[in-house]
């Protein structure tokens, strides 16, 4: 059982390493890390090439963190374990780490990817039921502040935050006893740290009242373009 969840934190990291943000602009001859912010994840994908091509961006790295996470709960047996033991869940919780950590620290990409949001939520998703409202909880969170302030880093880190706090909730609604979910705890305010440590400067910018809001398109350096493109190409 210890080589199969090993084998799957493998699986979870080269899924989460594929860097959708890059095949997408790809396909539109641009190279995502050459405009806009530079970040290869969904925000800036909608920025650059539109809204649709943002929201298919979010939906794929979603998938790339659910995906692997909920395969190897069922191929581990964890999905259908009643209760969990902590070994069995950190292993879990380990393969949905590994997928997070692939989105950031892509080895394709010199271990230079994105924020980890989307692909966070998806690990969330993932760990079927354990994590799911609480993850479900902190999309709702997200798109409140991303509705009202417009700063999806502003949104991001509250939603990260604010992820043990819905542990607890989910928990106590369901009558469980918080300390036998001290993994999720745990590994849910790694999350949140790592979401809050990666949006540092969106947090600076916000504060400076120069980080972009949603809705701001970012504009084409001519350099950022395949040769088969002009500056002025329709996007």
């Amino acid at each position: 059982m210890q080589g199969s969840w090993l084998l799957w934190c493998g699986v979870g990291y080269v899924c989460g390493s594929v860097s959708f943000a890059l095949i997408l602009g790809r396909c539109k001859g641009i190279d995502i890390r050459r405009v806009g912010s530079g970040n290869v994840g969904a925000t800036n994908v909608g920025r650059v090439l539109g809204k649709k091509w943002g929201i298919l961006c979010f939906i794929l790295d979603v998938l790339k963190g659910a995906v692997p996470t909920f395969a190897a709960g069922v191929a581990l047996g964890f999905i259908s374990e009643p209760a969990l033991s902590q070994t069995q869940a950190w292993q879990w919780l380990a393969v949905g780490a590994a997928a997070m950590v692939g989105h950031i620290f892509p080895i394709w990409l010199k271990f230079k990817g994105g924020k980890g949001v989307a692909t966070g939520f998806g690990v969330l998703l993932g760990v079927w039921p354990h994590l799911t409202s609480a993850g479900l909880s902190g999309l709702v969170l997200w798109l409140v502040v991303a509705g009202t302030f417009r700063y999806v880093g502003l949104a991001s880190v509250l939603a990260g935050v604010s992820l043990p706090l819905f542990v607890w909730f989910w928990a106590s609604m369901h009558s469980q006893d918080p300390r036998e979910l001290l993994p999720f705890f745990v590994v849910t305010c790694a999350m949140g740290l790592l979401v809050l440590i990666r949006h540092r400067g969106n947090l600076v910018r916000t504060w400076r009242g120069t980080e972009p809001r949603l809705g701001v398109e970012a504009v084409l350096p001519s350099d950022a373009l395949t040769p088969t493109q002009s500056s002025d190409s329709e996007m």
